[in-house]
């Protein structure tokens, strides 16, 4: 455990943004993406296809929380983006995790044929294991259909301040910087907290690598400078992703590490934060595992639940 808790620390540390994925040497059929098991997440009820993407098409943002490294669920997320899009052909946009504002330009460059693929790829520092093929299909989608793909999130660099310097420090630098990151006005409390720190703390039952703080994992005031730099994602992902929609795209669909979204979480409750009553937003968590029936821990996760089976 104390293991798999560091693994954990080093991914925080580099960001989602920079999560490295498994290289995908075929492609999985859209047929087969289509065919994984789907629930409504509220109800337990089984669900289509066709249903999953009227529901997306009618939203005004749609939320898919991957499991990264998953080649079916990302399959899945890029044959439902393209699903959507030929429901929305001139009003869909996407939005990723996995770049950063300060990467728009090279993505804008690629998309509007300025540059070529290699050329995106080296700007952007995407390698097979930082651009798996689902990510890079949801991008050549839109860019055949003219449509944007934003750069969502924030850079490494104002993380890792938030992270070990906290925000006021962020505050200090100047306009271009501030640019690149949103500073959430307050730090997520309830749930969506207790289930970062327990993450981080590790399984209280492992009896290696006790340290101070009286459990395993990482001690609290180490984790507080990591929740802050993912209070700082999620607020930038949603300032962004708000920005559009409000800019005229419907949908906005926003692909991010299911962390983020599911159980109301912090990118979801700041996300809902900044639309009106009225706007729609969709939910959708892929989760590794394969079942008839929605386990009892994946109840009220996310409007619709898919099961794509081991990774």
């Amino acid at each position: 455990m104390r293991h798999n808790v560091l693994l954990v620390f080093v991914s925080l540390l580099a960001g989602c943004a920079s999560m490295r994925h498994a290289p995908q040497r075929t492609a999985i059929p859209k047929e087969q993406a289509r065919a994984v098991t789907i629930f409504d997440g509220r109800s337990g009820a089984r669900t289509t296809w066709s249903a999953l993407v009227d529901a997306c098409a009618d939203a005004d943002v749609v939320l898919i929380g991957e499991t990264h490294s998953h080649p079916l669920g990302l399959a899945a997320a890029a044959t439902l983006f393209g699903d959507v899009a030929n429901q929305r052909p001139s009003s869909i946009a996407l939005s990723l995790e996995f770049f950063t504002r300060d990467e728009q330009a090279a993505l804008d460059d690629y998309l509007l044929g300025v540059t070529d693929e290699d050329t995106f790829k080296k700007s952007t520092h995407r390698t097979s294991g930082s651009y798996p093929p689902g990510h890079a299909r949801m991008i050549e989608t839109a860019r055949d259909s003219g449509r944007p793909v934003i750069a969502s999130n924030a850079p490494r660099r104002y993380t890792s301040v938030a992270r070990q310097e906290g925000f006021d420090r962020l505050r200090d630098l100047t306009n271009a910087q501030r640019a690149l990151f949103t500073i959430p006005d307050r730090l997520m409390q309830g749930p969506y907290k207790e289930s970062f720190y327990d993450l981080m703390r590790g399984d209280p039952n492992d009896e290696e690598d006790d340290n101070a703080s009286g459990h395993n994992g990482l001690p609290d005031d180490i984790i507080d400078g990591f929740y802050r730099a993912q209070n700082l994602w999620d607020a930038t992902m949603a300032a962004s992703i708000a920005h559009a929609a409000k800019s005229g795209a419907s949908p906005v669909v926003h692909v991010v590490g299911r962390f983020h979204t599911d159980f109301n979480g912090g990118l979801t409750a700041r996300l809902r934060r900044l639309f009106d009553a009225n706007a729609r937003t969709v939910t959708l968590s892929v989760i590794d595992r394969a079942d008839d029936a929605l386990a009892s821990e994946d109840v009220a996760r996310a409007d619709f639940v898919l099961y794509v089976g081991d990774n």
